[in-house]
């Protein structure tokens, strides 16, 4: 089986890198090209000097009609030479200057911090940031699942993003832009249903559809456990509350909490979703617990109340289809983003504290040409109040930047050909992965600085690799 990574074709992956990540400095000044032991030519008109020092006349000479402009000095007169220096462009610097006009020196104690108080900074306009409307890079994702049961992308701390491929899980280590990895659970245990990715950046849980669980250390590339006899069928969701308590939730319903370090695992079986678990995932705080299926129904689920006869701390039923996308925000606890898929298209964000919904919007376009709406996958922006959200069911099956909490449009990103089912964050919080049936794995740099965003040193090429693509076999 071959596996292709193919770069976008057109340009070069240092190409895509410098003008998306640091597109203001490829701009340069021409008076910046200078050389320490050539003097700049704009200062060395001897011709115009020799005029300034001479006051326009030669030597001995003197100008036989007294009306010309070179005559006795008068206002008009020299407003007209100023006239003519302008129009010629004459260079009125220093004679003979062989430097530079030295730089500004820089004020040591600035004005706004001086004792007087009457001089104040004028305030700054904020900088907008650049948001490439183009992806940094286009990989190949051949037999990528079109399943809104699964859950097949992970990126970890570690910098390496693992995508699922059928019975296969690929690791990409993006420092090296090169695949570090390829781990191989059982082709007779059937294709992968779930990855994600440990604390730690090494070890990784990978769900089959066998209702197994196995967790990797992807340093040794090395199988350490299997977990089974928790589900009856598929595990499409894993989450990691630490490095040691890993949550499944299958395909029969159940949500199940594992202390992968005891033998007896589990700790605590969550029962609610009647349905498929589609959506997992911890809250920063490791408190609560948010799971969303396709019955429709979202529950928030607590470790306090994990003793107590009613075990979820609330049960919505305010979404109209499947639950999917689960995005906790980062800089506010208890916020959550939620999204439906088909027939629903809507945005939710909640108040996990009380079951409160803050606000409900809907992502459809109004057109004949939706549909249905689907929002498949949520992300929030760690250094911006921005949340991203991935589409399918339109016809551009884009990604969609929001400001938040106005949820104004910021940026639309398009190119995926399917519904955009899969999305991952990179460790830095700068790039985003987005894969899709289209069996495309496309990066883009929408939640980056392009001025201070690092770039990833490249790997060395493969012998016989062609200069836009690499293959594996």
């Amino acid at each position: 089986m071959y596996i292709y990574f193919v770069m976008d074709s057109g340009s070069s992956s240092s190409n895509l890198k410098g003008k998306s990540r640091y597109p203001l400095l490829l701009h340069r000044k021409s008076d910046e090209n200078l050389d320490r032991f050539i003097p700049n030519r704009s200062a060395m008109d001897f011709n115009y000097a020799d005029y300034m020092l001479n006051g326009g006349k030669k030597k001995g000479k003197e100008d036989p009609n007294p009306n010309s402009c070179f005559g006795m000095s008068s206002p008009s007169r020299e407003a007209y030479r100023r006239q003519l220096a302008e129009i010629f462009n004459m260079n009125r610097g220093r004679i003979l200057a062989f430097k530079n006009k030295p730089p500004t020196p820089v004020e040591l104690i600035p004005q706004s911090h001086s004792g007087s108080g009457t001089h104040h900074s004028k305030p700054t306009k904020p900088r907008r940031r650049h948001i490439p409307r183009k992806p940094e890079k286009i990989l190949d994702a051949p037999d990528l699942l079109d399943d809104y049961c699964v859950n097949l992308l992970d990126w970890g701390s570690s910098n390496v993003l693992a995508i699922a491929l059928n019975s296969k899980v690929y690791l990409w280590d993006a420092s090296v832009d090169c695949i570090s990895g390829k781990l191989m659970p059982g082709v007779e245990n059937g294709p992968v249903t779930s990855v994600s990715w440990a604390l730690d950046g090494r070890h990784i849980a990978i769900g089959l559809n066998n209702s197994q669980v196995q967790i990797w250390d992807s340093t040794a590339n090395r199988k350490l456990r299997t977990i089974g006899g928790v589900h009856t069928s598929g595990v499409g969701s894993l989450t990691w509350n630490n490095n040691q308590t890993l949550t499944t939730g299958g395909m029969d319903g159940n949500v199940v909490n594992n202390d992968v370090r005891i033998r007896d695992h589990v700790v605590e079986t969550y029962r609610g979703h009647t349905q498929e678990v589609c959506g997992l995932k911890w809250s920063p705080s490791g408190q609560q617990l948010a799971s969303g299926g396709n019955d429709n129904l979202l529950y928030i689920w607590d470790n306090r109340r994990s003793t107590q006869s009613t075990q979820w701390l609330h049960r919505l039923e305010e979404h109209t289809s499947t639950v999917r996308a689960l995005a906790w925000c980062p800089f506010q606890g208890n916020l959550l983003a939620t999204g439906g898929l088909d027939g629903d298209g809507c945005i939710k964000f909640w108040n996990t504290q009380t079951g409160a919904c803050l606000n409900s919007m809907e992502t459809a376009l109004n057109s004949i040409e939706d549909t249905g709406p689907q929002v498949c996958a949520l992300l929030w922006n760690n250094n911006e109040r921005e949340l991203l959200s991935s589409h399918g069911g339109f016809t551009r099956n884009q990604l969609t930047l929001w400001k938040y909490p106005s949820m104004v449009k910021t940026a639309e990103l398009t190119g995926h050909t399917s519904r955009v089912l899969y999305l991952a964050q990179s460790p830095d919080g700068c790039t985003v992965a987005s894969a899709a049936a289209d069996e495309t794995l496309r990066f883009w740099n929408v939640f980056g600085d392009p001025q201070v965003a690092k770039l990833a040193p490249k790997a060395a090429r493969e012998p016989f690799a062609h200069m836009y693509c690499t293959s594996i076999r």
